[in-house]
Parts: structure tokens; C-alpha cells; sequence
């Protein structure tokens, strides 16, 4: 399922949770017609209700999900933040641990690491990535702004608590 779908897939689910909260039986005007789309925004409902306790009227952002890597690894996180505290913080003092995932390198790293490939030699193995010299270069950058941590004897992990908003980020960047 490609973005488009995934986005149409989640503004139905969003009128159909108005629907029921509204107790109307048509359809929202704005909502796709297209089978299979009758689902509810289950993680926004819950989000806006965690809201509604805390008396958040700015609202707020979560991200969530429960992965299994290649690798067999499985990863669930969740991370939430109210909208008042993200706008007001300081967003350049996040702009090295972006600036990591603007690589194109970087990435291919971070892909072939959550997909197993966990030492320089195995990486200096595959096509496209430089040198010996530039892979550890990037590993290093991408070690120092927190997207991978040594395992020992030279193994490289993204670490559990950063699996899902990696995952995250590459799916807010997706055209």
C-alpha cells in the first residue's frame, strides 16, 4: 500500500470515528468511498482522549509502532509530546541528529544494519558505500548523534528506543 493509500486509508478512518461520535449515519463528505475503508482512526481516538484528561487544548503529537526487523528482533514504542512543549523547545538543537539522516550513505547503513549486516566488514562488503574509511566515518556520525550504538567487538545496533521514530522519520519523509 502505497502513501496515498495509506493517508485516504486514515481520513476515512477519521470520518468514520465522527460519524460514530456524531451519531450521523451518511457518509462524511470528505471520506472515501472505497471498500475496506470503514476503520476508525483507533490511535488518534485514543490520543484525543489522552488529551482531553491532561486539559491539552493546543492538542498534541504521538508516534507509535511494533516492528519485527529481518533479524527477528521485535521493537514496540510509543512516544508522545503535547504541542505547547514541542513548538516552544529549541528545534536547532536537533538539527545534528537530522542532518545524520540526510545521507544518502547513512541510510543504506542504517537499512543493511537493522537488516543484519552489524560490522564495518560486512558493510565494506556491499556495493556503493566508499571506502573502509568512509564507512566509518558515517558510522561514526550516525554513533554520535544517537542512530547507532556499538554492541562490542565491532557491531553496530541502532538502539531499541530509536528503532520506531527512525522507522517513524522515513515514513514522515516519504513524499
Amino acid at each position: 500500500m502505497n502513501l496515498e493509500q495509506r493517508v485516504a486509508e486514515l481520513e476515512s478512518r477519521l470520518a468514520a470515528l465522527e460519524e460514530r461520535e456524531a451519531g450521523r449515519t451518511e457518509p462524511a463528505p470528505h471520506a472515501p468511498a472505497e471498500d475496506g475503508d470503514r476503520a476508525s482512526f483507533w490511535a488518534l481516538a485514543g490520543l484525543k482522549e489522552q488529551l482531553a484528561g491532561l486539559g491539552a487544548e493546543d492538542g498534541g503529537v504521538l508516534f507509535t509502532g511494533a516492528v519485527r526487523l529481518p533479524t527477528g528482533e521485535r521493537y514496540e514504542w510509543q512516544f508522545g509530546v503535547l504541542a505547547d512543549e514541542l513548538l516552544d523547545r529549541d528545534w536547532t538543537t536537533l538539527s545534528d541528529a537530522l542532518a545524520a539522516l540526510g545521507h544518502p550513505v547513512r541510510l543504506r547503513l542504517l537499512r543493511e544494519i537493522l537488516g543484519g549486516r552489524r560490522t564495518a566488514a560486512e558493510l565494506a562488503e556491499l556495493d556503493g558505500l566508499g571506502t573502509s574509511g568512509q564507512i566509518y566515518h558515517h558510522l561514526s556520525r550516525l554513533s554520535s548523534t544517537g542512530w547507532l550504538h556499538t554492541t562490542g567487538r565491532g557491531r553496530y545496533a541502532v538502539p531499541p528506543a530509536r528503532t520506531v521514530p527512525l522507522l517513524v522519520a522515513l515514513t514522515a519523509a516519504q513524499p
